[in-house]
């Protein structure tokens, strides 16, 4: 595994990470706490050290699985990130709650699930503009900094193109971006990760497979189940995206290389880029998701150390 450094925060974390939207139930298939602590020893065992999750992946569901891994493992052993401003009611159906008390709450709700004292990364959660710019909240998270419940705070971007709040980042304490980026979608390379590499932001690129689209399990004509998130997308735009990931692999994915660690490989080559989160359902999964290391081959400049487990 190789790791770099997330910018400002000074973390040193691995360029793969693990997503956990999954654990929340919305991408088809639940998952027992059996199951996610192999899906977490598994990236232990390949260095890696970055958990990404959010208050509304289930009712603070993925979290709690998270915690009760960490419950029995060395928490110091692992960057965990989560976010905050949604109040999950049922799958796929949520509301914003981006006010200073109530986020507050969330984050001792998250702290919880969690089974610890502390996030390392609290990201403001797809919110709009008018909630970024809410000076209260700000200062109300910047107490819990104080406090030691969070080590540093980042923005997870809803918009792949939102400059406002990237290029707020330092006015607010945000030290690091969380974006949809990957093959399909270049957008951050426009906009987004400059305002980050001037502001020595960390950027964690979220949906890096896009969805799962740039896996290479699907082909033309894939229909997915109720049960899962992909369901919910327009189906001309999946039929399209499915006929491009078809078009790569035959003219960009060397020979012999898997599709889904070269997608990672790929997103992992953009210098703005620190690491990766995909999602992962199992630890062969897990594996996958890791032999992108071995594609990125060029000196990337957040690059530092492995980082010493405790």
């Amino acid at each position: 595994m190789n790791y770099r450094r997330l910018g400002k925060t000074e973390l040193n974390v691995s360029v793969v990470g693990i997503g956990t939207w999954q654990f929340g139930g919305e991408w088809g298939m639940d998952f027992s706490q059996d199951e996610v602590d192999a899906i977490l020893d598994k990236g232990a065992e390949l260095g890696i050290n970055l958990i990404d999750t959010a208050e509304c992946y289930g009712d603070h569901l993925s979290e709690q699985l998270i915690g009760g891994y960490l419950s029995r493992r060395k928490r110091e052993d692992w960057i965990v990130a989560t976010k905050f401003g949604h109040h999950f009611h049922e799958r796929f159906k949520r509301t914003d709650v981006y006010g200073a008390g109530d986020v507050v709450r969330q984050l001792d709700a998250s702290l919880k699930a969690l089974r610890t004292d502390y996030v390392d990364l609290y990201q403001f959660h797809s919110g709009p503009d008018a909630a970024f710019d809410n000076d209260d909240l700000w200062t109300a998270l910047d107490k819990q900094v104080q406090a030691g419940k969070i080590r540093h705070l980042g923005t997870s971007i809803g918009s792949n193109d939102n400059l406002h709040q990237t290029e707020g980042s330092t006015r607010v304490g945000s030290q690091a971006i969380q974006v949809v980026y990957n093959r399909l979608d270049r957008k951050p390379e426009e906009r987004v990760f400059p305002a980050c590499q001037a502001q020595d932001l960390g950027v964690l690129a979220r949906v890096p497979l896009a969805s799962g689209f740039l896996s290479g399990k699907y082909k033309p004509g894939t229909s997915f189940g109720a049960t899962d998130v992909r369901h919910r997308q327009d189906a001309e735009l999946v039929r399209r995206r499915l006929e491009e990931v078809e078009r790569i692999a035959v003219e960009e994915v060397p020979q012999g290389v898997d599709m889904a660690a070269w997608a990672l490989a790929w997103c992992l080559r953009h210098p703005a880029v620190t690491s990766v989160i995909p999602g992962c359902k199992n630890p062969q999964q897990v594996q996958s998701n890791a032999d992108a290391v071995a594609l990125v081959t060029e000196p990337h400049p957040q690059e530092v150390p492995a980082p010493a487990r405790a």
